[in-house]
């Protein structure tokens, strides 16, 4: 059997488990098409089967494009990594610090940028904790103004999130949150731009990503694939706002730039394909090498990474992605060197520069980002390498 038959085999097992409604997967070897495969759907009750250019929800797959275009102001000197927050959102001008039993202190100083790429800002999302329920108020507000056909412009979002006290002082620790949105708000605040409009002008149109956007107009809405969760013996419809996003009938208020943005499988590997290639794409410069060699270098240190996740085993993490530098450690073949990240509904990117290999999966159930059927052809792809 050759690695096609192997994948769509992998594929229609994890569709037929009821893991997820349809996965479509996309490899790349030196920059071209090394294998395509889709099973299952992209929507249940229409029988609608997914498509070569459907469109997911990327959610927290959004960030290394956040993480990119904060390289750009970087490349010009427009943005600097340890530049406050506060000097470009002034909700974050007196940050303070909520301890475990509530109480609340002032910080030392308020995040740097470089601490917002690393998820090392103190911020995070809604949580059951004490500063995680502070983050669900500002999430909860924006939720019911987007109920009620409006919802915070991502400057106001921010600013409403720097109001609110950090889990722990900057630097100090790892924690997974908002920090993407937050660097998202710094790029507008820089630039004088939305942020929209800053990706599309800086990444979309030069790299041809036509349907990579924070919203679905009309004439693309049938090629956007319905979104499912897990419930006992089946999938049931998911349509409810999550993390301030889930509506994309309309340009939102608030572009989170860690977890807004919808695209195609072809529309990512431009993205991923740019980054394999030092930054350049069709001969034009989109980032320097050194900006490139910079978001996939490993950036967290001992002290802080023993806070990373469990499953992020043999990875370190850098520009909201994760860093491969301790390969046997992780839970499936992989390389050094190895770098990407994935979204909550499944969604899934890795590249391996050593290898020239570029990996995008997508599927579309929530509470997912690295699932078993991931992790399943990440090891049929190892595997036949070798062959």
């Amino acid at each position: 059997m050759g690695l096609q038959e192997k994948l769509s085999a992998c594929l229609r097992q994890a569709v037929e488990n009821h893991e997820a409604a349809g996965v479509s997967l996309l490899i790349l070897k030196d920059g071209e098409e090394l294998c395509h495969v889709r099973e299952g759907y992209a929507d249940i009750e229409t029988g609608k089967q997914l498509r070569r250019d459907s469109i997911f929800r990327l959610y927290s797959q959004s960030k290394p494009i956040t993480a990119a275009a904060a390289m750009i102001l970087a490349d010009r000197g427009i943005l600097d990594l340890m530049a406050p927050v506060d000097q470009y959102l002034p909700g974050f001008a007196n940050p303070r610090v909520v301890e475990a039993d509530g109480t609340i202190r002032p910080a030392i100083r308020a995040p740097w940028v470089i601490e917002l790429l690393g998820m090392t800002s103190g911020l995070c999302y809604p949580d059951v904790d004490a500063a995680g329920q502070y983050a669900a108020r500002v999430f909860d507000a924006d939720h019911a103004e987007i109920a009620a056909g409006g919802g915070m412009s991502t400057l106001e979002f921010c600013n409403r999130l720097g109001e609110q006290p950090l889990a722990f002082e900057p630097g100090t620790r790892w924690r997974y949150g908002t920090s993407a949105d937050i660097l998202g708000a710094v790029i507008e605040a820089a630039t004088g731009k939305r942020f929209s409009d800053f990706l599309r002008e800086e990444l979309f149109e030069p790299l041809g990503m036509k349907d990579t956007a924070f919203w679905v107009p009309e004439e693309k809405r049938d090629r956007l694939v319905t979104c499912y969760r897990r419930v006992p013996g089946g999938l049931e419809k998911f349509s409810s706002l999550h993390l301030a996003v889930g509506q994309y009938d309309r340009e939102p208020a608030f572009e989170s730039g860690g977890a807004g943005l919808v695209s195609t499988l072809d529309d990512y590997a431009a993205f991923a394909r740019m980054l394999m290639n030092g930054g350049k794409a069709e001969g034009r410069r989109i980032l320097s090498e050194a900006a490139v060699r910079y978001m996939t270098t490993p950036q967290l240190s001992g002290s802080v990474r023993k806070d990373v996740w469990d499953s992020l085993g043999g990875y370190n993490y850098s520009c909201l992605m994760r860093v491969c530098d301790h390969p046997g450690r992780a839970a499936m073949f992989t390389v050094k060197n190895e770098y990407g990240w994935d979204g909550w509904l499944g969604t899934y990117f890795a590249n391996l520069p050593d290898q020239k290999i570029t990996f995008l999966l997508a599927q579309n159930v929530t509470d997912a980002g690295t699932t078993a059927v991931t992790r399943k052809c990440r090891n049929i792809l190892a595997a036949s390498l070798d062959d």
